[in-house]
């Protein structure tokens, strides 16, 4: 395939998206449902698909069957003739499950071994769907709430002893003798298998407080508004345990491996590694596997590093999140502003997030024309492309 190709891409309805979000950024009428998430890219779990030669064909199935064309030589060698990243849009009006992901050793090992033993890949108590890590990038369109990573020790022992003192006493005692990762860990796990008539008692205990402390202190009104949605789930309490964060549209924040992290609300446009394995500790109905959570779990303090992109030409902004897999970047066109391609790229995806504009390639006859909601793949054998217009486009690539 040696032109830019239109895509078609799957909306995922999941029981925490919006009703409104992603139907509104596509220009379609609600369905009705919950639209939790857009995915742009070859993962198995919904391929996009590409026009291409008057019909409509899977991208995966172009991938294979032009590697060199649309992937680049270095890409093609490196991820054996795989698109390495997942490009999506997130609408998120309820907590998405408290959840990490696994190292890339991590992942091929929990793989073969759920293969070994016969799990069915949809099966619900199936942790590894594929053998890739999952390191992501989300920026945000609307105002972005989320957790990310373990707050400093002396934060969460503060914090917890003004909401239950009594409930967590002896943890508390623990965790102050030993401030380290072994300590948290220890102390993380006694939170994860606590009895239910004890953790009943304690989360009773903590909502009381917080409600007595909300009006001052967004921490606690997230426990609170936690609590209703996820009564009597551990979970709750983990904007005490964790960095809560809140991004302002055009901010982002990167998140690795073994980090215990959720999206609580917002719209944001994500890039990641093709995976979708997911470890979840919390905030879900779905399955959770305590102590292969805590083998995957990083216990250090984090603080988080807020991303602003950073400009590398007259209208693109890039995002410098360290991974191998992928770089998330801001477009925005203006008249007089026109958008010209590096000769030195990999594969792209952009999709169009408000305005319109036209992609052509400089060497061929081909154009695209991009509306809000729109998306397009521009293979690696597209020498030089423009986009002129009024727009604000991302763009999904492999760093080179």
């Amino acid at each position: 395939m040696k032109t830019i190709g239109l895509l078609k891409n799957t909306v995922q309805e999941y029981e925490w998206g919006s009703h409104t979000a992603i139907p509104e950024l596509l220009g379609q009428p609600a369905s009705g449902k919950p639209q939790a998430e857009l995915w742009m890219g070859t993962h198995p779990c919904a391929p996009s698909m590409v026009r291409h030669q008057g019909g409509w064909i899977p991208l995966s199935r172009l991938i294979e069957k032009y590697p060199q064309e649309m992937l680049g030589q270095s890409v093609k060698k490196k991820y054996q003739n795989k698109l390495p990243y997942l490009f999506k849009v997130l609408a998120a009006v309820k907590p998405l499950s408290l959840q990490a992901h696994p190292s890339i050793k991590q992942a091929k090992e929990g793989f073969e071994k759920e293969n070994r033993l016969g799990t069915p890949i949809g099966a619900p108590n199936r942790n590894y769907k594929d053998n890739n890590h999952k390191p992501e990038c989300i920026c945000a369109l609307t105002p972005f709430w989320a957790l990310n990573g373990f707050r400093k020790i002396h934060d969460i022992i503060y914090l917890l002893t003004k909401i239950c003192p009594k409930g967590l006493k002896e943890e508390l005692r623990e965790l102050k003798k030993y401030t380290d990762p072994f300590g948290l860990k220890y102390f993380f796990n006694a939170l994860m298998t606590m009895n239910k008539k004890k953790k009943n008692r304690m989360i009773v205990e903590a909502l009381g407080n917080a409600k007595a402390f909300s009006k001052k202190n967004h921490i606690f009104k997230w426990i609170i508004k936690l609590h209703s949605e996820y009564p009597y789930d551990m979970g709750i309490l983990s904007p005490a345990l964790l960095n809560l964060i809140r991004l302002k549209p055009g901010q982002a924040m990167f998140l690795s491996e073994g980090v215990l992290h959720a999206h609580l609300e917002g719209v944001g446009i994500e890039l990641m590694a093709n995976s979708d394995n997911v470890l979840r500790g919390g905030l879900t109905p779905k399955h959770i596997d305590v102590q292969e959570l805590l083998n995957v779990l990083h216990f250090e303090e984090i603080e988080v590093t807020i991303l602003k992109p950073k400009k590398i030409n007259n209208c693109e902004r890039v995002f410098l999140a360290p991974a191998e897999e992928f770089l998330l970047s801001i477009i925005e066109i203006k008249k007089g502003i026109n958008f010209s391609s590096p000769e030195n790229r990999s594969i792209e995806i952009i999709f169009c997030t408000a305005g319109s504009a036209t992609i052509y390639d400089v060497d061929g006859d081909k154009e695209v024309d991009l509306f809000k909601g729109t998306s397009v793949v521009i293979p690696s054998v597209i020498n030089k492309y423009m986009i002129n217009g009024n727009a604000t486009l991302f763009k999904a690539a492999v760093p080179i």
